[in-house]
């Protein structure tokens, strides 16, 4: 069941050969990659950690213009 509290991050992915590899939305400079799907998403819930957490220092982000 979804709970309304709950975040969601969005994250675009890849199988290349035996690696699966990702990166969030927002940080698209920022990739990782795991051994299966579930590996993978955890590897992006730690480089999330990472990123908004300040442990990585320069971090370039992605953001949407509104045109008129």
């Amino acid at each position: 069941m979804f709970c309304p509290c709950m975040k969601t991050l969005g994250f675009t992915f890849w199988q290349d050969g035996d690696a699966w590899i990702g990166y969030l939305d927002e940080y698209p400079d920022y990739l990782t990659q795991g051994a299966d799907f579930e590996d993978l998403k955890a590897h992006l819930l730690d480089l999330h950690q990472d990123l908004s957490s300040g442990a990585i220092p320069n971090v370039r982000k992605h953001a949407q213009l509104e045109l008129a």
